[in-house]
């Protein structure tokens, strides 16, 4: 005879410390087994796409900042560009270089964050404060170029709102000298620790098939075993210039696709910002950031996406005109909000204590999956 037991529903959060963000999970569970989770999301709502109807093109801007906060230029990029190929306008080569630049420094900015919480989430301290103090390095950075450290409004249709720094060049070599030092001293003190592996090797495995088929991307998918990135399957602005690898899971401690896998590929990721960075520092021409900025944005009627990857995965933005001032309709594709889907399939047959370094692992923000 079965032995009959009784199934229990546990709700973590919403809560910011445990949940990274304003997220309520639904657990079922069987003791400390868990049977299914449920993400519940709508705490945070901030009506982004509604608000872009009742904004000029330009006003937009600032609101995108406020979606993935922690990578707002990436942002701002991907609307830009979006707008910018309704219009049909040439950007000044200047401006390419220095947006690449940004974005690959908001790149490493955001995968500080994701290693830093994912580690302390599962209980690492040190870590997380070594890694806050580089970040700030890069937000100095902003800083120095824009005026604000979290959301920039940098981004502007046909240019940047600013120029940048005389000091900008020899400050962000400096930062590279500095960090890539501090790479090595992340593997060593939480890459590879013991217990990081043993709490993150072999949990949360994603097979490659279930992550194409539930839409995922960014180093969630690249965690798996493809190495799909936009800036090369789908290259925009200058990317297609630069040299670097595509980071994908190997399985070098446990099986591919598993929650190490997806944190170290962030880490590998960071290295190759460094080399993107690098290659157009050295190379960015003279110009004038704002030659090409319209006075007045009117798009034609029309329809347009476009994608950028930002550090979470595909950004996309679907944008139709019907030739006024304001966009008739912005709709944002929001990466935490696919890979968000996954907590269901990757959390079955774990224990509780697992769900915190498996969300970690996803390295979701609130702000655009409740856009």
């Amino acid at each position: 005879m079965a032995l009959k037991t009784e199934t229990m529903v546990l709700n973590m959060g919403p809560q910011h410390p445990s949940t990274h963000g304003v997220l309520r999970l639904e657990l079922e569970i069987e003791g400390e087994l868990i049977l299914s989770v449920k993400p519940h999301i709508g705490y945070l709502h901030r009506c982004f796409e509604k608000h872009a109807e009742a904004m000029t093109y330009p006003q937009v801007i600032p609101y995108t900042d406020r979606l993935d906060y922690l990578a707002a230029m990436g942002n701002n990029f991907g609307y830009v560009i979006a707008v910018e190929k309704l219009l049909g306008i040439q950007i000044p080569e200047r401006v390419e270089y220095i947006r690449v630049i940004m974005a690959e420094l908001q790149r490493i900015a955001s995968h500080l964050v994701a290693i830093a919480t994912n580690g302390a989430d599962i209980g690492a301290l040190t870590p997380f404060l070594y890694l806050f103090r580089d970040r700030e390095y890069i937000l100095s950075l902003f800083e120095m170029t824009c005026g604000a450290r979290m959301l920039y409004n940098y981004m502007w249709i046909g240019g940047l709102s600013h120029d940048i720094h005389p000091d900008f060049v020899r400050k962000t070599k400096e930062f590279i000298n500095h960090f890539r030092p501090t790479i090595v001293e992340l593997n060593n003190l939480l890459t590879f620790n013991k217990i990081f592996i043993e709490r993150t090797a072999n949990v949360g495995i994603l097979p490659l098939d279930t992550a194409i088929n539930f839409g995922a991307s960014g180093p969630v998918l690249r965690g798996s075993g493809l190495a799909f990135d936009v800036r090369r399957e789908d290259p925009y602005s200058i990317y297609n210039r630069f040299d670097f690898e595509i980071p994908t899971g190997k399985g070098l401690v446990g099986t591919v696709g598993d929650c190490w896998d997806r944190y170290y590929v962030r880490v590998l990721e960071m290295e190759q910002s460094l080399r993107i960075i690098e290659q157009a520092i050295d190379n960015i021409p003279e110009g004038d950031v704002h030659s090409a900025i319209p006075k007045r944005i009117k798009p034609p009627k029309g329809t347009i996406y476009s994608r950028v990857e930002n550090p979470r995965g595909e950004l996309g933005y679907f944008i139709i005109s019907d030739g006024n001032l304001n966009p008739f309709r912005v709709k944002v594709r929001a990466p935490s909000f696919v890979n968000l889907e996954l907590m269901g399939e990757l959390c079955k047959g774990h224990l509780v204590a697992d769900v915190i370094a498996i969300l970690g692992s996803l390295d979701i923000v609130l702000g655009e999956i409740d856009r």
